[in-house]
């Protein structure tokens, strides 16, 4: 279940590096053509398709008229979940909002001598899709993912924010999901997952109305209904399995090495953690520290799986090997265990987030530091970013030309237009010089 150390010049070594480079992955055919089905199917009957689905798949007793989470169960909500819970949430909350609250952009003009005006409008869409998954059947709530996706879209200033969800089989949901989605003011919550749910938010029911803009995580179908609907919809990513790159050097300590590794290795078979060491014998050590610590997690199974079949340790001959390699991999996470971390960040071109130093685990990224956690996979940190303000703001182009403006730019208009043989373009400008 461990897995083996290589050299980065080795051929072994070659080849996993060959294998990280080449990551991304499309969905398999069979699930494409699952997932066309399943949105042709709720474009075409509404309500009626989100119940078949969810009957057969999370709430055997879903019951029509049962898809939006009604008041009742908002308010019994905050009856069920426990000070503690709602203490650590208001405190992620004041963290997420106020990193977030530094993303907000602008409008802005600018005037030239000769009268026109050009500029930018920066306005929000009018409404947001949150899909939050599951969570083993709703055993273990995600209320990460509702704090990621929905703090950035209010702040960006959406007036309407919805949220998905698959209820658990008895046809709830979460309370610390609902309470998590009410302090932060989203209330308009709806018990549907999988790709049937991004299909109706996309869509839209008799129920559900159509959103502008989907965005939060989920299995290949959620990715792939996603990725069918782009362009119908904004999306806010290809997402695929979540990946750790752990730079490390002799200062690193292999306990937390290893306990990095784990904690990214348990969220699924796919997982990909990923260590690059200067120094041989912390490799070393860190195999013998997976081996003690992989027993004790509640996901041994799935972390041993992931470590298995995809986990990568290897021996880079310095600090700038690794740096470079890991530019090469652009890891959604990136963690530098290293003397001077600080000193070598100027060098990171790609990565989805960036840990410095030993008291850094990329779980605080996750749950509390306030950076979204929701961030590019599978090499797409090289020209994607993290989720955030921006997401669910578009921009307008201004412009407004005096008379005296229009003569002056007139000649080059109308050339470049006739020079692509768009003389109507050329004639509207003329057009006004004669008056």
């Amino acid at each position: 279940m461990i897995p083996t150390v290589e050299k980065t010049g080795s051929p072994e070594g070659k080849r996993q590096l060959r294998r990280l480079l080449d990551r991304f992955q499309a969905a398999d055919p069979a699930c494409r053509q699952s997932v066309t089905e399943i949105l042709a199917r709720v474009r075409a009957e509404g309500d009626a398709a989100l119940l078949a689905y969810g009957r057969q798949f999370d709430a055997p007793g879903l019951a029509a008229g049962g898809l939006r989470v009604g008041e009742e169960e908002l308010r019994q909500a905050y009856q069920l979940v426990d000070a503690p819970f709602r203490d650590s949430l208001a405190r992620a909350i004041a963290r997420i909002q106020g990193f977030h609250e530094r993303e907000m952009e602008d409008s802005w003009l600018q005037t030239r001598e000769d009268g026109s005006i050009v500029g930018r409008l920066v306005r929000p869409v009018d409404s947001a899709g949150l899909y939050v998954p599951g969570g083993q059947g709703g055993s273990t709530p995600l209320v990460s993912s509702v704090l990621m996706n929905g703090i950035p879209a209010g702040i960006a200033g959406v007036r309407r924010r919805v949220m998905a969800t698959p209820p658990a089989a008895d046809g709830s949901v979460s309370p610390h999901l609902l309470v998590a989605a009410q302090e932060i003011g989203v209330d308009e919550i709806y018990k549907a997952g999988s790709a049937w749910a991004i299909a109706a938010l996309a869509y839209g029911t008799e129920t559900i109305a159509a959103v502008d803009v989907i965005v939060g995580p989920g299995n290949q179908y959620v990715t792939e209904a996603k990725r069918q609907l782009s362009g119908q919809v904004k999306i806010d990513m290809i997402a695929g399995p979540s990946e750790v790159l752990i730079i490390a050097d002799a200062t690193a300590r292999a306990v937390d090495v290893a306990a990095d590794l784990l904690a990214q290795a348990e969220h699924d078979p796919l997982a990909l953690a990923m260590l690059i060491t200067t120094h041989p014998p912390l490799a070393e050590a860190v195999q013998a520290e997976l081996a003690r610590q992989l027993p004790r997690l509640a996901r041994a199974e799935i972390a041993g799986r992931a470590l298995a079949e995809r986990g990568v340790l290897l021996i880079a001959a310095d600090t700038a090997e690794a740096v470079e390699l890991a530019n090469s991999i652009a890891s959604e996470h990136l963690e530098l265990l290293v003397a001077d971390p600080w000193s070598w960040l100027p060098r990171i071109r790609h990565a989805g987030a960036i840990f410095l130093g030993a008291h850094t685990p990329e779980a605080a990224g996750d749950y509390f530091a306030g950076p979204n956690h929701v961030l590019p996979t599978m090499g797409t940190a090289r020209f994607a970013s993290a989720l955030g303000v921006e997401t669910f703001l578009k921009k307008s182009s201004i412009i407004s030309y005096s008379a005296e403006a229009l003569a002056a730019d007139a000649e080059h208009i109308t050339r470049l237009a006739r020079l692509e043989g768009l003389d109507g373009h050329a004639g509207s400008v003329t057009v006004r010089l004669q008056r």
